[in-house]
């Protein structure tokens, strides 16, 4: 084969750091947006990204030319970044070092984007 093809769904969920620095609801959608960018700039997909105060989900499509550490890094990094930029209430916020990645098959790809789609309610 003469290229490489792959199409890997990878659901993606990190959380805050400190309990102290909630992200406020306001900001989730600019958020969500510039994770999106992140996600594009580093070469893949973004299918669905949501979360809540402490924690994000996020569902994209790998691309075979990053290492998932790597985007988990720069989505992580950049938006800790950028929210740090937009209220002096950010000014200690960090995400945790950590982070949890599955991958999705294409079977049950809804599935999992109505329970990223459903954050607010699941976590209420």
């Amino acid at each position: 084969m003469a290229q490489s093809l792959t199409k890997i769904y990878v659901h993606i969920i990190f959380h805050i750091k400190n309990q102290g620095t909630f992200i406020k609801p306001e900001n989730h959608k600019e958020l969500y947006s510039y994770m999106a960018g992140v996600i594009k700039n580093n070469d893949s997909i973004p299918f669905i990204i949501n979360g809540t105060t402490d924690h994000v989900h996020v569902l994209c499509i790998l691309s075979k030319n990053i290492p998932l550490s790597t985007l988990v890094q720069q989505i992580k990094q950049s938006s800790s970044r950028w929210l740090k930029s937009q209220d002096i209430y950010y000014r200690g916020f960090q995400w945790q070092g950590g982070y949890g990645a599955f991958s999705v098959s294409s079977s049950t790809l809804d599935k999992t984007v109505r329970y990223i789609s459903n954050q607010q309610e699941h976590h209420t």
